[in-house]
């Protein structure tokens, strides 16, 4: 097996091909993107410790103002229980919040030498979807994110655990999850790290990586 002489900074980089992995979760007004309003977002930087292990290094998250003209289904905030006139939820313009998550993954893809971040997100083809809907609204240039590739803990957890459900599949994994906290962006988030940090690191256990020369 390679031994891991250099940085774990500098070895994150030819981890994922480059890409820096940055989970995330997004709470929604409806299933469409473009129409239903981004309410809450959440990000979890990894880092490598010195043995190749991932784990959980930062967490960001923002309640989120609907954009104008958009779409809040009731349905969806009795599933997430969203309160959006609660006095301290305290929401952000979409852009702005959206700047201010994208500021420490930037800084993070630059520090490690990695190319760009790839999201990792629980079924993640819906979170870039409304991600990237709404830097499109937003007309924000500096999209950390690669723009279609991701990292799906559903079917990675499908696959090592037999589970597709978040909270099933982190109990098979053994990792506490509270379905009374579940449908936060940030709580979603922490578990779906950890999730997806058990299975890399389990992989890497099995012989996996890093691979011989």
């Amino acid at each position: 097996m390679q031994i891991l002489e250099e940085s774990s900074d500098t070895f994150m980089a030819k981890r994922f091909r480059g890409f820096l992995p940055v989970v995330v979760d997004v709470e929604t007004g409806g299933f469409d993107s473009h129409s239903n309003a981004l309410l809450e977002i959440a990000a979890v930087i990894l880092e490598m410790d010195g043995q190749g292990n991932l784990q959980i290094k930062e967490s960001y998250s923002k309640n989120i103002e609907p954009f104008p003209g958009s779409i809040v289904e009731e349905s969806a905030l009795e599933f997430t229980g969203i309160d959006l006139y609660d006095p301290e939820r305290d929401p952000e313009e979409e852009g702005e919040a959206l700047r201010e998550i994208f500021q420490p993954i930037r800084r993070e893809v630059s520090i490690t030498g990695c190319t760009r971040a790839v999201m990792v997100a629980h079924n993640a083809h819906f979170d870039l979807g409304f991600v990237n809907a709404a830097v499109d609204r937003c007309r924000i240039k500096r999209n950390p994110f690669h723009p279609f590739s991701c990292f799906d803990t559903s079917g990675l957890a499908g696959l090592t655990y037999g589970q597709t459900v978040l909270a099933k599949a982190c109990k098979v994994a053994g990792i506490d999850f509270n379905n009374h906290d579940a449908h936060s962006a940030l709580y979603d988030t922490v578990k779906t790290a950890e999730l997806f940090c058990n299975i890399v690191n389990r992989w890497k256990e099995l012989g996996g990586w890093p691979l011989k020369d």
